[in-house]
């Protein structure tokens, strides 16, 4: 085979596994578009035959998706800020800074990636039920302050940093807090924006956690509202597609918008690390 006739099937074939992915988020779309009852005939239709933004408007002015989306931005933007605080100042630690047990604390913790994350929600629950936190923001935000995979994933590019510049700041006076600051922060850039963009995406789409700590249908997020949906309305395909649709848009363009930066940071985390 030329290599101009395996460009050519290469390409096909990645079209076509293109098309498979991006079908049934274009289908949802279009149902989203759709009059009631539309979707559920056979064989379904492809696109509507009269559009209409009626569900969008009963989405918002009668489910109150409003507020569970403002919830869900709530939180998952709490949880990137506060995480990514925990997470670098962690992960630069167990880099560049000699401590007693650093070595051993930080196998145990890559320990703990092993473990499901499903084993520690009922101890989990319990430590949140006692701190007061069930059934509020704080519940779900606390348990997301710090993960394993983002302490590595920082601590694998900090260590690529030359210990010889940190070495002639502190020669220079500066305190280990302006240090990390002034000369490591800016230089873990691609890793701080593929961690944020990493840690925001799993926030707003986790769906346990926040249906097992949030009862109140005041604080529940868009996952979890939309799914309270679905059993309101069970036939109401078209409503459910718009309900997803709102759901899935917002970080899908975020993706899309950072993807180079999100995936520029994977790589130059597993190369220099």
């Amino acid at each position: 085979m030329s290599a101009r006739s395996a460009s050519v099937l290469v390409n096909v074939t990645l079209m076509v596994a293109a098309i498979v992915v991006l079908f049934p988020l274009l289908w949802m779309l279009s149902v989203s578009f759709m009059q009631p009852g539309e979707a559920s005939a056979f064989p379904p239709p492809f696109l509507p035959a009269h559009a209409t933004l009626a569900n969008y408007h009963e989405l918002f002015e009668r489910a109150g998706m409003g507020r569970y989306l403002l919830n869900s931005l709530l939180i998952a933007s709490a949880i990137t800020l506060l995480s990514l605080a925990f997470n670098l100042s962690a992960g630069y630690a167990f880099a560049k800074l000699a401590f007693r047990g650093r070595e051993r604390l930080f196998q145990i913790l890559l320990g703990a990636l092993v473990i499901p994350a499903q084993v520690a929600m009922i101890p989990l629950f319990l430590l949140m039920k006692w701190l007061h936190l069930v059934n509020s923001y704080g519940g779900v935000i606390v348990p997301g302050l710090a993960t394993v995979f983002g302490i590595f994933l920082v601590r694998q590019y900090a260590r690529s940093l030359p210990d010889e510049m940190l070495e002639a700041a502190r020669l220079d006076g500066a305190g280990e807090w302006r240090i990390f600051l002034g000369i490591v922060l800016p230089l873990l850039k691609p890793i701080v924006v593929t961690l944020a963009i990493f840690t925001f995406l799993a926030s707003w789409n986790d769906f346990m956690w926040p249906l097992i700590v949030l009862s109140d249908q005041h604080w529940q997020t868009a996952p979890v509202g939309i799914a309270g949906l679905a059993r309101e309305h069970q036939q109401d395909n078209e409503l459910m597609m718009a309900g997803s649709v709102v759901t899935v848009l917002p970080v899908l363009l975020l993706f899309l918008g950072l993807q180079r930066y999100y995936i520029q940071g994977l790589l130059l985390g597993s190369v220099k690390g």
